[in-house]
């Protein structure tokens, strides 16, 4: 058996109806009035200034200090001696061709070479 029973919540959310109303128009009003979204900014990456031409502190450097590195690529050697990467890959081919590193995997994009074994235990 059923019986229809009056709810005041029903009549209650039904008057405050037009309320709602009222709060969707000022927050529409209110959201025009802002300022538009703007896109975020990119992260903007550091200029770097890296030689072109090695200087003579520079390039003793490169002979002291990367022959004992245990890997050496072009970007190895760009990022510590602050040169550019074309100079850096010649960098490289030197010291392949003196003799000081060994190369590892020459490809005609990467070039991979590491330290002569026989030279770091001379130098320990």
């Amino acid at each position: 058996s059923w019986t229809w029973t009056t709810s005041s919540s029903f009549f209650e959310s039904s008057a405050a109806m037009p309320a709602k109303k009222e709060d969707k128009a000022k927050a529409i009003a209110s959201s025009a009035k802002q300022k538009k979204k703007k896109w975020s900014k990119s992260k903007t990456r550091e200029k770097v200034s890296n030689l072109v031409v090695f200087d003579k502190a520079t390039y003793d450097k490169l002979l002291k200090e990367i022959p004992t590195a245990k890997l050496i690529t072009p970007a190895v050697v760009s990022e510590r001696l602050k040169v550019n990467g074309s100079l850096a890959r010649r960098a490289i081919r030197e010291l392949v061709n003196k003799g000081l590193v060994k190369s590892v995997a020459n490809n005609h994009r990467q070039i991979i070479c590491t330290r002569n074994a026989t030279e770091t235990k001379a130098a320990q």
